[in-house]
């Protein structure tokens, strides 16, 4: 599934999208290169879920967790900086990955044999100033 979005003020429904695809999925994976909007998107995913907290990227921290106001945790992970899986291990990215809550996960390439079978994967394309494609795979 894919779509394409035109704007800024489209990236609401994208989410509420992405939310109904992922269906029982709570992890998933973003790639699009630098600035295609895989934090802007994710920003919208977790207002969505009820987080009311600011929603910045992890990319130095690795992780932020964010609290919804159900009392839910949402991970954010920004593996930019990993050089390799073992790294993924030593910050324990397996309860990340392997607990009941929602994990958003930028720069997946170093974990990808770690991911669970049910990730939902997606991919931002960059296609001109605002406008973005939005690919499910």
């Amino acid at each position: 599934m894919e779509w394409t979005i035109t704007g800024i003020d489209e990236l609401e429904d994208s989410a509420k999208k992405l939310l109904q695809e992922a269906g029982e999925r709570k992890i998933m994976v973003f790639s699009g290169e630098i600035g295609a909007g895989k934090t802007t998107l994710i920003q919208r995913l977790c207002q969505q879920l009820g987080v009311d907290e600011k929603v910045t990227s992890p990319t130095f921290a690795l992780a932020n967790v964010y609290a919804t106001a159900h009392g839910d945790e949402v991970y954010h992970l920004d593996l930019y900086r990993l050089k390799d899986a073992q790294e993924a291990l030593d910050m324990g990215i397996e309860e990340y990955l392997y607990g009941d809550r929602y994990c958003f996960i930028e720069w997946p390439a170093v974990v990808e044999d770690l991911l669970p079978a049910d990730t939902l994967y997606i991919r931002i394309e960059l296609i001109e100033n605002s406008h973005r494609k939005i690919v499910l795979l």
